[in-house]
Formats: structure tokens, C-alpha cells, sequence
């Protein structure tokens, strides 16, 4: 979607606006900046760049501009949004659409930026031709698998080289605490073999690429446990998973810090690198399932919300920079609150702020608790 904003024009403020106070620019509509809004003498990547790298999820749109300038300063590493996922980047079977997957990668080669690949195989965000025949019945396991390598071949291979990990498998284990793996359509055709099959293929078409399995919630106990059972798995049979990326979608209720440090502490115990790979903090409670905004439903962004924000922002990074040795990257789920997919999820129209920079892309008190040390 493209905007088109008409050009602003400057005119010499009268006497009385220059006489404004303080509370008269409040009424106007017009932003005063604290000293917490100060622009920052270095990027986030700048402050941490003895710990690890700090990436950021990016579309296309968001390299231009104000964002672009964002990105360049803040981070050295990048994650396509949607453009590497399976529907958008290969939407018909003798059918790939590159052009914002290549704009992506094309922005970080020229910025000197690591990209993150995102991803390989994901239960949404598929094209429902991978599952059919032409007929439109389910097709065989060896057919299904026969189009995951090639695509994944296909895909890995264009990138070699410029991309150095994979996010391999995306969310395989259900959210259902009964179940052990996701009853996706991968798994109905395949069983378990999947997500093996998907791990093998990727080392192949890219020996050196790191190459990941990503899930949310991955600090709930019981979920950890899961997840933890699936990685020891793997490892136990050999396929080459070379890390962990945890989601990170968290917010001012969870999680805590003993589930972070246990959660950081049991997956590290396989020898697996970790990652923060979507990192957001909502200022709502978790939900899952999609729903409309209530009537009357707030989505005000107080200053008490903004300071249990902050304070949550800054025991997470404290307890990132104590695991220096265990991760090897944080990654945040776009850019600023100007956009992010929570203003759409859980909640459709709900404002959620769940960054580090504001709509206007100014650092939040967030920012300078996530610096500070």
C-alpha cells in the first residue's frame, strides 16, 4: 500500500502561539519531548555489540524513510516479516514471487547487515496447493515431501551465502497440553517425519547456514517441556538443528524471570545455540484466539503501563546480557509502534505498543532501561 502526504507548510508562528506554555502546546495537539526522548548518541547494536546482535523484522515499506534510518542506526541484523514465508514467497507450484524477498536481502547486503531467514515451514501461511492433487485430494507423503525439498532447495539456494540461519520449522508443537506435535496438515500426511525431513534438507541445499527450530511460548513449564522433548529428539537422531529460537512475544504478566533463566538454562543444556528471535512485550495479556475490540475496551497507553513496560523491558535484557554465552542474537518483531502485527492480534484495531520506539519513531523510557547498564 503506498501513502501519499501532501507537502507540510511552514508558516512563521504567530505571537501568541510563541508565547505558548507547556500545558497550552499540550491543548494544541503538539508533542513535548522529556529528557527520556532525547535522541540516543549510539543504536541499540552499538551498546550491545560485545553481547550479541540486535535484529529487527522488516517489510519492505519499512526500509524507507524514518524506519530505514531506524534500522541502519539500531540494528545489524534483519528478519523478513512475511516475504520469505512459504505462501507469499511460492504462492502456485511452478510459481515463486522473489521481489520483496530480494529487496530485503539486497537492503542488508548494501547496510552490512546478517539476515535472518524466515521461514521454512509453518502450519499457516501455506499455500493450499503443497497438501492437493490436481484432483484436490490430499496428496501422498512422498509426494508432500518431494515438493518441501523442493522447495526449500530452491529457496536456501538463491540466498546461500547471504543469509546465514534459517528459521527451518516454525511452531510444530500444539498448543493443546494433551498433544505433543501440532495437528497440522504436515503432520496429518507425514506424521513426525517432517520436521526431520525439512531440518535435512535445509543443511543440504546450505552446510554453513544455522539452522533453527522457533516456537512461542517456549518458557511456560509445561510447553518448555514439550518443546524441550522434540529438540532432544532431534539431536538424539542426528538431524542437523543447530539452535533454538525463542518467540519472545511476552508482556508485563510473563514471563517471569526464574521461567526465562530455567527456560534459557534447559535448552542450552543440548548444545543447541539460542535466539530471542520475535521479541515484542504487550501491554496485554496473553490471548490467542483472534477477536473484535470490546465496546468501551481501552487501548490507552498510560504511564503506569509505560513504566511496568519499561521495567519488564530491563529484566529481560538484564537477564539476556547474564546469558551472553548461551545467546547469539535478540530480534525484535518490527520496527516502532507506528506499525506491528499486534495492532491486528489478538485484537483488530487494538493499539498495543509493544516497542521500543514510539509512533514517531522516538525512543520510550523502555529503550533507555534496555541501555542503561
Amino acid at each position: 500500500m503506498t501513502f501519499k502526504f501532501d507537502k507540510p507548510t511552514f508558516m512563521k508562528p504567530t505571537a501568541p502561539f510563541r508565547k505558548l506554555t507547556t500545558a497550552g502546546l499540550l491543548l494544541a495537539g503538539l508533542t513535548v519531548f522529556s529528557s527520556q526522548q532525547k535522541a540516543p548518541e549510539k543504536g541499540l547494536k552499538d551498546y550491545y555489540k560485545d553481547y550479541f546482535p540486535v535484529g529487527v523484522a522488516v517489510s519492505p515499506a519499512g526500509l524507507k524513510g524514518a524506519e530505514g534510518e531506524l534500522i541502519k542506526q539500531h540494528f545489524n541484523s534483519i528478519t523478513p516479516e512475511n516475504a520469505m514465508k512459504m505462501g507469499p514467497i511460492h504462492p502456485e507450484e511452478n510459481r515463486y514471487e522473489w521481489r520483496d524477498a530480494d529487496e530485503i536481502v539486497q537492503f542488508a547486503q548494501d547496510n552490512k547487515l546478517r539476515v535472518r531467514g524466515h521461514n521454512l515451514l509453518w502450519h499457516e501461511q501455506t499455500p493450499k496447493w503443497l497438501f492437493k492433487d490436481a484432483a484436490g485430494q490430499p496428496v501422498s507423503k512422498e509426494v508432500l515431501l518431494r515438493r518441501l525439498h523442493d522447495h526449500i532447495f530452491t529457496v536456501v539456494q538463491r540466498y546461500k551465502g547471504k543469509i546465514y540461519a534459517w528459521d527451518v520449522v516454525n511452531e510444530a508443537i500444539s498448543d493443546n497440553p494433551n498433544e505433543f506435535l501440532r495437528n497440522s496438515e504436515w503432520y496429518q500426511i507425514c506424521g513426525e517425519d517432517f520436521i526431520a525431513k525439512a531440518f535435512e534438507y535445509a543443511h543440504e541445499a546450505d552446510p554453513q547456514a544455522v539452522l533453527f527450530y522457533n516456537d512461542y511460548n517456549t518458557e511456560r513449564p509445561e510447553k518448555r517441556e514439550r518443546i524441550f522433548k522434540l529438540l532432544k529428539k532431534l539431536k538424539d537422531a542426528k538431524v542437523p538443528i543447530d539452535a533454538v529460537g525463542l518467540q519472545g512475544h511476552w508482556s508485563l504478566q510473563e514471563p517471569t524471570e526464574t521461567e526465562l533463566r530455567k527456560a534459557l538454562d534447559q535448552y542450552a543444556s543440548l548444545g543447541l545455540k539460542v535466539q530471542i528471535t520475535e521479541l515484542d512485550v504487550s501491554i496485554y495479556p496473553w490471548e490467542k484466539e483472534k477477536r473484535a475490540k470490546r465496546p468501551g475496551e481501552s487501548d490507552a497507553y498510560t504511564s503506569a503501563l509505560e513504566q511496568q513496560q519499561a521495567a519488564q523491558y530491563r529484566m529481560f535484557f538484564k537477564v539476556f546480557r547474564d546469558y551472553r554465552k548461551v545467546l547469539t542474537g535478540v530480534t525484535f518483531w518490527n520496527i516502532s509502534d507506528k506499525y506491528t502485527w499486534l495492532d491486528t492480534y489478538p485484537v483488530v484495531g487494538r493499539k498495543n505498543y509493544p516497542l521500543l520506539f514510539d509512533q514517531n519513531q522516538q525512543p520510550k523510557k523502555a529503550y533507555w532501561e534496555v541501555v542503561k547498564f
